[in-house]
């Protein structure tokens, strides 16, 4: 290429480096938005109550729905859930739901003091504003490869409420 060819070539260079620098001084970034399913563990101590409503006002500073999810690792079903919750297969189901998850086993006597008593797990609950159960909860379900496409539909109708 000739020296006319390399100016040529600069000058369109900068030019277009001009042009969107241009652009981006003119338009912000859009926003980035979010809008996936969360499972969040809750922490081993302390008050149910307290630690709920702490994710609560958390979910609600980021427009999210939060929902008290109890389940156990020898639930198969729960594992099943969770797989799917954690692998983004529910991301367009519940993408603005947050699920605080707790262990059964390992929870099930602060969990009690809290309201959040099932005979089934999982249970998914919806916590009044100071962290207790609301009473509003779906628990159990069937085992196998239907679990999770049988708790979604109940959980959608749980949130509706």
């Amino acid at each position: 290429m000739g020296t006319g060819g390399a100016k040529r070539l600069s000058a369109l260079a900068m030019t277009a480096g001009f042009a969107i620098a241009a652009c981006s001084r003119t338009q912000p970034p859009a926003p980035v938005v979010i809008t996936h399913m969360r499972v969040t563990q809750a922490p081993a101590v302390g008050a149910v109550a307290a630690i709920v409503r702490d994710a609560l006002s958390s979910a609600a500073t980021e427009k999210r729905t939060l929902v008290v999810y109890v389940g156990a690792d020898w639930c198969e079903p729960c594992q099943k859930f969770h797989r799917a919750a954690e692998g983004g297969e529910l991301d367009t189901v519940f993408p603005s739901l947050t699920m605080l998850e707790f262990d059964l086993d390992r929870d099930v006597r602060r969990l009690a003091a809290a309201g959040y008593i099932s005979k089934y797990v999982p249970l998914f609950a919806l916590p009044t504003q100071d962290g207790t159960a609301s009473g509003k909860q779906i628990e159990g379900v069937i085992k196998g490869e239907g679990a999770v496409a049988y708790i979604a539909p109940r959980l959608k109708e749980l949130l509706a409420h």
